[in-house]
């Protein structure tokens, strides 16, 4: 199979047949041989029986039904291990991402040797509480993680198979996924300028809750892209250096009461830094020893429940 469109949504039900027959038109159009997976994230309104109505009469169309609503990193976690397609491409359900960009996609990655490509829409249509923030989270991504996109929350993506069978995204996470990906050992990550449109339907989903979330999760990303298969390498210099601050007061303490014979030492507040200082200093050392003993130990992924799957193969990560 060509292509696997991937479309994440969350009570989008009045785009959903326009957008399927969008990306149809364009895949019989180039001669792709592809399939079309909506994971229904939880929605609210009768997005699953649109679903439902739209597979029924196309079989390149497959559904799968979550049981509530995880987010898109996990709607994505789940499509990703499902997907066929050579090349997936990922869009939004909102028709704010035109299908029209998939061949030129499609051919960034099998022409061009890209292993992963993210969208850019250089003119947005969004209102200025959603781009400043927009703006932020890409300039702080860039400074972290050294991928110099312009856009990496863009739902626009195209990527290599083998990309998506060996990444986990979680949390907010899909929008630091060419982080994740360059983590992974897939670095050749370009861009491509992409048509932005308005919302046709409904409203947008952002708010403050996604903006905060946001930037957590680079903080989050930022540590476990050093990190997390080395925690050591963090706890363990910190306590080091906390614990070596202690051990010099200690040692000043030490030469004032033999040699200056200072005795009074716990009237000096000094002397409590120093203590707090050991103390914490060991406590972080070894938290550094428990995180390897984890790292090393715990290789379980998370776990997402469905309730409903149509037409989907049942198919392990590659």
């Amino acid at each position: 199979m060509d292509i696997s469109v991937v479309v994440p949504l969350f009570n989008e039900a009045e785009s959903l047949p326009e957008l399927c027959t969008w990306v149809q038109r364009v895949m019989v159009q180039h001669g792709y041989s592809y399939e079309i997976l909506l994971i229904d994230d939880g929605s609210t309104d009768n997005s699953w029986e649109v679903i439902e109505n739209l597979l029924s009469k196309n079989s390149y169309i497959k559904g799968v039904k979550m049981r509530r609503n995880y987010g898109k990193s996990a709607a994505l976690n789940i499509a990703f291990k499902k997907v066929s397609g050579n090349v997936v491409i990922t869009m939004d359900a909102d028709l704010q991402d035109s299908p029209d960009e998939i061949p030129g996609l499609y051919k960034m990655i099998t022409e061009e040797g890209f292993d992963l490509v993210s969208g850019w829409k250089k003119k947005r249509f969004d209102p200025i509480t959603k781009t400043i923030p927009t703006k932020l989270f890409n300039w702080a991504t860039r400074r972290m993680s050294g991928i110099y996109l312009h856009d990496f929350n863009c739902g626009l993506k195209a990527y290599k198979n083998v990309v998506v069978k060996n990444i986990q995204v979680h949390g907010e996470m899909h929008r630091y996924i060419p982080v994740i990906a360059k983590w992974n050992g897939f670095s050749k990550i370009g861009e491509k300028i992409v048509l932005h449109q308005a919302r046709k339907y409904g409203s947008s989903k952002f708010g403050m809750n996604r903006f905060v979330n946001g930037f957590l999760d680079l903080l989050s990303i930022g540590f476990v892209t050093k990190f997390a298969r080395k925690p050591m390498h963090l706890f363990g210099m910190l306590g080091t250096l906390i614990f070596l601050a202690g051990f010099v007061i200690a040692a000043i303490l030490t030469y004032d009461k033999f040699v200056n014979h200072i005795y009074k030492m716990t009237d000096r507040p000094i002397f409590y830094f120093g203590l707090l200082a050991m103390i914490l200093g060991t406590q972080f050392f070894l938290a550094g020893f428990i995180g390897e003993l984890i790292s090393q130990a715990n290789n379980e992924k998370a776990v997402y429940h469905i309730e409903t799957t149509i037409n989907v193969d049942e198919q392990g990560v590659k």
